[in-house]
């Protein structure tokens, strides 16, 4: 009798585990790229520059030197770093590429999916745009 229910378990744990926990394991680890238009952004285009004024709804976090924003329309997140720089990063996580899930520390930008964290400097693993301030007016270029 005992060995008859170890011999059972031996034969059904694998495909229980499998079955409750792999699925949702293998889709949170996927590396599938989702489309930017399938999530309502309007990402940049290499051809043309994105003309911002930050001092119009949302953008206004810009105007403090330490703002940030998670600007989803356009698939970026900004940051304030002294009166004359704002740096610009696309926010999909170099991770495993979520979107839209990030925190600030004031020095890194963390994405909740895997708590990464990433440096608010053009030198890290986040896709750094150009972006140039005048008076109000933010200038972004791919």
């Amino acid at each position: 009798m005992i060995e008859q229910r170890r011999d059972f378990l031996r034969k059904a744990c694998a495909p229980v585990v499998m079955t409750v926990l792999g699925i949702p394991m293998i889709e949170a680890c996927s590396t599938e790229e989702v489309e930017d238009s399938a999530m309502g952004a309007t990402p940049l285009t290499p051809s043309e520059p994105l003309i911002l004024n930050i001092s119009e709804g949302d953008l206004s976090a810009l105007k403090t030197v330490g703002g940030w924003i998670n600007y989803t329309a356009k698939d970026l997140l900004m940051v304030r770093i002294d009166q004359a720089t704002i740096r610009v990063f696309n926010n999909r996580c170099p991770h495993q590429g979520a979107r839209d899930q990030w925190t600030f520390d004031g020095s890194s930008f963390t994405c909740t999916n895997h708590n990464n964290s990433y440096e608010n400097s053009c030198s890290g693993q986040l896709q750094c745009y150009n972006a140039s301030l005048d008076g109000d007016v933010l200038t972004i270029t791919p």
